[in-house]
This record gives structure tokens, C-alpha cells and sequence, in this order.
């Protein structure tokens, strides 16, 4: 069982949850997944934040498959943008949130721009962590 707490002495969020609590005995911490393709290469133009997200989705799906999980069943997510600008944060985020991995940013949260990721031309990684029935 999954329990989401939003206390009313906290501010409102924008979808996730304040505290995320997994009754729950076994947890799946996820690899950061990041916008590379089967071949290994980061995938759209240089600053294609869409094509990247949309890879990135991709794999989060895959690894949680693999693991056994759904998106249902994240208690934990770390969004990494390679931005300063609060838009192009915004708009990782609502794609995020309009994609089947939805269920998974409903849970404790956290988005964060950054100076750079790991390979060369990469803007967006998703760290997950799941709770295993």
C-alpha cells in the first residue's frame, strides 16, 4: 500500500505529493533514465527537450516493467533538466505528466535545473525509485 500526505500546514503542490509512504517491504531504486535509444546515443537535435522527455518516458516504462512495477507503484522521483529557466522545467513537467508514466509524479517529487548530465547533448534524466508488491 501507497499513502500520499499533503499536509494543510504545507503548501499546495502541483501534482506531487509532500510525503510519500510505502507500506510496502521491498523497493526497486531505478538507474537515472536518460534520453538514449537502443544504440546507446542521445536522441533529438541539440535543446530538443520534447524528443529527449518522450525517450526518457520510454525507458522509465521499460525499467519499471522490468522490475515488476507500474507507475502506479513510484514512491520516489528526481527530475534533472539541464536549464536555469523555470519554463523549460515547466515544460519537462507537463509532458512528464501527460504521458503514461503520470502515476509516477504523484508521489514525493523533486525537480531540479542543472549545470549539465552525463552524456554529451543529454537535458533530461528521471531518477525512480518503486515499491514492489
Amino acid at each position: 500500500m501507497i499513502k500520499k500526505v499533503n499536509p494543510e500546514t504545507v503548501h499546495e503542490t502541483a501534482g506531487y505529493s509532500h510525503v510519500t509512504i510505502s507500506e510496502v517491504g521491498r523497493l526497486a531504486h531505478l538507474a537515472g533514465q536518460c534520453p538514449l535509444d537502443l544504440s546507446g546515443q542521445v536522441v533529438g537535435a541539440a535543446g530538443d527537450y520534447t524528443a529527449q522527455t518522450d525517450q526518457v518516458i520510454a525507458n522509465c516504462l521499460a525499467v519499471l516493467t522490468a522490475a515488476g512495477a507500474t507507475p502506479a507503484d513510484v514512491v520516489r522521483s528526481v527530475i534533472y533538466v539541464v536549464s536555469p529557466d523555470s519554463g523549460v522545467l515547466a515544460q519537462v513537467w507537463d509532458q512528464l505528466n501527460a504521458s503514461a508514466l503520470a502515476p509516477a509524479f504523484t508521489t514525493a517529487s523533486t525537480l531540479v535545473g542543472v549545470a549539465s548530465l552525463g552524456y554529451r547533448g543529454q537535458l533530461v534524466e528521471v531518477d525512480l525509485t518503486a515499491a514492489l508488491r
